[in-house]
């Protein structure tokens, strides 16, 4: 098992524009992912298996709700701590990365902003604490990129609604607690359901043969006439624009973890060009690999900036959708390509479980395309900036 050497770059000495209190937050994340997590995510990646026994850790270093008020359970924390958070469990894993973001930005999101007190209480504690998991039924075997095409339906049946249909590309799904779906009532108005494991016609078979997030947990939701009380509807929003207010949590997340990402895989490769020797000299002195490492702390040098000036608008409310799916674009464009580069400085050493820059790798080609594909957040942004749709 190979020591977790991980130094974060910093070529722009963003850390002066950090809080004392967003350093501490950070920093505990990073001890807590070089301690628990490094030592065991390879092989739970070769195992195809998510790792249960973290989910206690990843709760107590405020993972899950970190901006969740404390009332609740949540930490209280500020946007941008909440995005340090995601960008050292990334730095880890992607998969592990997707477990908190899902718990925290697309179920523990909607019941506090969509959901009554009741439903509030009942919920988010028990989800801050990781004794509950839950997971965000959005997805449909036909429907993804036009999420509002769904078929998922409910009916009301007088003292419930009896809910039908399917999601697939579910992360948690498999061992969630509860599930936040997203279907249309009788008028085809889409709202937000708290549906509970044991519910009869309620399963959720794993999703098997992935060869990216394979240390995460994916799953389909299958609903077959199941009765679901009234009081499980979140009551304060709906509409397409519901779900998709939980997406933008979400989405700002993953910039920030894709900046992990690609700070493992550049750390990784920078130490091993200082150290692997070629023609008598390192080959970090020749200047192909000198160019790809500078290019390199470039790019992740502009994502910092990008995410971090993201969070600021975050937390004075003033950050749109468009800007959100900028970042979220350009950060995990910018990861992956960093990993298939630090993938040749590494040479045939950088396909093996050995190093982690093959498993961002693959993680990543999973995150370039969930939570809005590549393609369709570059056409949010062409919408936002020219005011035609061209979706269709």
């Amino acid at each position: 098992m190979k020591p977790d050497l991980f130094q974060a770059p910093d070529y722009y000495l963003l850390d002066e524009l950090l809080s004392d209190e967003h350093k501490m937050v950070r920093d505990a994340a990073r001890e807590w992912v070089k301690r628990e997590v490094s030592p065991i995510i390879e092989d739970y990646a070769q195992k195809a298996e998510f790792p249960k026994q973290i989910i206690n850790g990843l709760a107590e270093i405020g993972a899950f709700g970190p901006y969740i008020p404390e009332e609740y359970g949540g930490a209280g924390l500020d946007q941008i701590s909440y995005g340090l958070i995601m960008q050292e469990i990334e730095r880890g894993d992607s998969g592990v990365r997707s477990t908190a973001s899902v718990q925290s930005s697309l179920v523990m999101y909607p019941i506090w902003k969509y959901g009554n007190e009741e439903q509030r209480m009942k919920y988010l504690p028990k989800l801050a604490s990781g004794e509950f998991m839950g997971c965000f039924g959005l997805t449909e075997p036909d429907f993804g990129s036009n999420p509002g095409g769904m078929v998922t339906n409910f009916k009301d049946k007088g003292d419930h609604y009896l809910l039908n249909g399917a999601k697939m590309w579910i992360s948690n799904a498999p061992f969630a607690d509860i599930a936040v779906v997203w279907a249309k009532d009788e008028a085809g108005r889409i709202h937000g359901l708290i549906v509970e494991r044991g519910m009869e016609g309620f399963t959720t078979p794993e999703t098997h043969n992935k060869w990216s997030l394979r240390a995460s947990a994916t799953g389909e939701l299958i609903f077959d006439n199941v009765k679901v009380p009234k009081e499980n509807l979140l009551p304060n929003k709906s509409g397409l624009g519901a779900p998709l207010g939980c997406l933008d949590s979400a989405r700002y997340g993953i910039a920030w973890g894709a900046i992990g990402a690609a700070m493992d895989c550049y750390d990784t490769a920078l130490r091993y060009a200082q150290e692997r020797i070629q023609f008598d000299k390192p080959i970090a002195a020749t200047q192909l690999q000198q160019k790809k490492l500078a290019e390199m702390i470039t790019e992740i040098t502009k994502a910092q900036l990008l995410t971090w000036r993201l969070g600021v608008l975050r937390n004075e409310g003033k950050a749109t959708s468009a800007q959100i799916s900028m970042a979220k674009r350009n950060n995990v464009d910018m990861a992956i390509n960093i990993a298939r580069e630090a993938r040749q400085i590494l040479g045939g050493m950088g396909i093996t479980g050995e190093y982690s820059i093959m498993r961002h790798m693959m993680n990543l080609e999973s995150v370039i395309t969930y939570e809005g594909t590549h393609d369709i957040h570059l056409l949010i942004t062409g919408m936002d900036i020219t005011g035609h749709a061209a979706f269709k």
